[in-house]
């Protein structure tokens, strides 16, 4: 356990958290919304701190993340606990898991050995995952000021529950911010979260883009719940007018899982919210959760030629050079890579590392 942050005591051994939009009033003894941080005696403990549950070495592009120094191995990692408790959650086992102060299940890793393992294991990238990590807020931001001075790379793989101030402390560290937007009504959001805050989540991508961190939303299309062209259209636009029209959208296949019972979604759903969000003017459109359909490849608006193509989470060819088609000229602005094309893999990910 480490005294969290983001917090005020109150009086009476009671304490207010700030980190996320639950602002959670937390009673002596008990915990937060999120499970994972601990009301003790009118302080709050991050019972999470240096605790691992999973980890996994990816490339980047399952995170997904295709416009971020592609075909990068990345270290994944996760822990207990997350402040929304959506339906279809694929994770479910961990992130609605409420953390013990005994550490049950738990593995102690400190910011210094997360940094010295992900050197060890040859990657370039770190990512907090798996489950929601703004509750990980105290071991994130002091594992990634440590990545930044190594020159590791940093992203954080969120739902954007986070109150701002919160966010931009982290934004000073973090490379890129792969934002999930689950839909586009705030009534959707609270009967598949059980939280109505698709305000937050939105304002949180702006603030991030602002910062400069690299940006790309998912949306995991579900059916009969987003699945329709009003939730297309609407998220589409936004992403066009309030960060612009080259940032990426992933529209993702839904799959069964934790208590959502919904048949997987079909690809021409996909498709065609594909097709509204060109419509609409976003340049890169992504299908994802699809093995080998052509649309999680990277298609050059100015000359339609292919860019980058992938087979599952490999990169084959990369013909974006100094952020340019190698065609064309065409300027890919929210791209970030090397100056030349980057290592090829075939998909040898994902290694599992036994805790």
């Amino acid at each position: 356990m480490k005294e969290a942050m983001m917090y005020e005591p109150i009086g009476h051994e009671m304490v207010h958290c700030h980190l996320c939009p639950h602002n959670c009033v937390i009673p002596e003894g008990k915990t937060g919304h999120c499970g994972v941080r601990k009301n003790l005696k009118g302080t709050l403990y991050a019972l999470t701190y240096n605790s691992v549950t999973s980890m996994a070495i990816d490339p980047i592009e399952k995170k997904p993340l295709y416009h971020f120094y592609p075909g990068t191995p990345t270290l994944s990692i996760g822990t207990f606990g997350c402040n929304m408790r959506c339906k279809h959650c694929q994770n479910w086992e961990i992130s609605h898991h409420l953390a013990t102060e005994d550490g049950n299940g738990m593995h102690d890793l400190s910011p210094e050995a997360l940094i010295q393992l992900t050197k060890d294991k040859g990657c370039d990238a770190l990512a907090w995952t798996y489950n929601e990590p703004s509750i990980w807020f105290e071991y994130i931001l002091d594992t990634a000021k440590l990545a930044r001075k190594e020159g590791i790379l940093t992203v954080m793989v969120t739902s954007g529950m986070l109150n701002p101030p919160a966010l931009k402390a982290l934004l000073n560290y973090i490379d890129a911010y792969r934002l999930d937007v689950k839909g586009f009504t705030e009534e959707f959001y609270q009967n598949l979260t059980g939280s109505p805050v698709l305000k937050n989540v939105l304002e949180n991508g702006l603030i991030a883009h602002q910062s400069g961190a690299h940006v790309e939303i998912i949306t995991n299309v579900i059916p009969n719940w987003n699945d329709s062209d009003e939730q297309f259209e609407g998220l589409a636009n936004w992403i066009a007018k309030n960060l612009n029209s080259d940032v990426p959208w992933h529209l993702t296949a839904y799959h069964p899982d934790n208590k959502l019972t919904e048949p997987p979604t079909p690809l021409k759903t996909l498709e065609r919210g594909r097709k509204i969000g060109h419509k609409i003017g976003l340049k890169y459109v992504y299908i994802g959760n699809i093995p080998g359909n052509a649309g999680q490849n990277t298609v050059c608006p100015g000359c339609s030629k292919t860019l980058i193509d992938r087979v599952g989470f490999g990169v084959g060819r990369n013909h974006i050079v100094n952020g340019n088609c190698r065609f064309c000229g065409y300027k890919i602005k929210e791209y970030r890579g090397p100056d030349v094309p980057f290592r090829h893999h075939t998909d040898p990910y994902p290694e599992y590392i036994e805790l």
